[in-house]
């Protein structure tokens, strides 16, 4: 489907209150280079502390995917419900994995995301220039990733997981 094709399948979708449509995989962009493809992003909401922030999500029936202690507290946490996905941080949590995040920087945006990617390699080559929130590493859950400053201050890692 043409890009202008699909952005009025969008936009009809978003009128009448149907489900947008899913764009399609390895689209071409304007410029005729093949895009990185996405696969799912998910906000991570910085908080002061978690375990407050737990019982809502679980009365919805969402599930504690992932738990990281800080200390006697928790410093991280993903809750999933079918394909819908929200992580927490405590900000303590967030200064010592990522020091380079400090309050003022990350407080401009509010949230910051995370986001599923195909090829890393490619989503580096187009966020060449960004600031950089952290260097590439590969993280104990098993993702090669990024961290780096949108424009407007949001914080955004791009991950890459082995296959599944």
């Amino acid at each position: 489907m043409p890009r202008l094709a699909f952005a009025c399948v969008v936009a009809a979708a978003v009128v009448t209150g149907a489900r947008p449509p899913l764009p399609p995989t390895g689209a071409v962009s304007v410029r005729g280079a093949e895009e990185p493809v996405m696969k799912s992003l998910t906000p991570v909401l910085l908080v002061e502390e978690i375990e407050s922030c737990l019982p809502f999500w679980e009365e919805l029936g969402f599930s504690r995917t992932i738990e990281v202690p800080e200390g006697d507290r928790l410093g991280f946490v993903a809750v999933r419900s079918g394909d819908v996905e929200v992580m927490y941080q405590s900000r303590a949590s967030l200064l010592k994995d990522m020091p380079s995040l400090v309050p003022e920087r990350f407080d401009r945006s509010g949230l910051g995301l995370f986001i599923q990617v195909d090829d890393l390699d490619a989503v580096k080559a187009k966020v060449t220039g960004a600031p950089v929130v952290f260097p590439e590493r590969t993280t104990f859950y098993g993702a090669r990733e990024i961290g780096v400053r949108a424009p407007c201050g949001t914080a955004v890692t791009f991950a890459q997981f082995g296959e599944e």
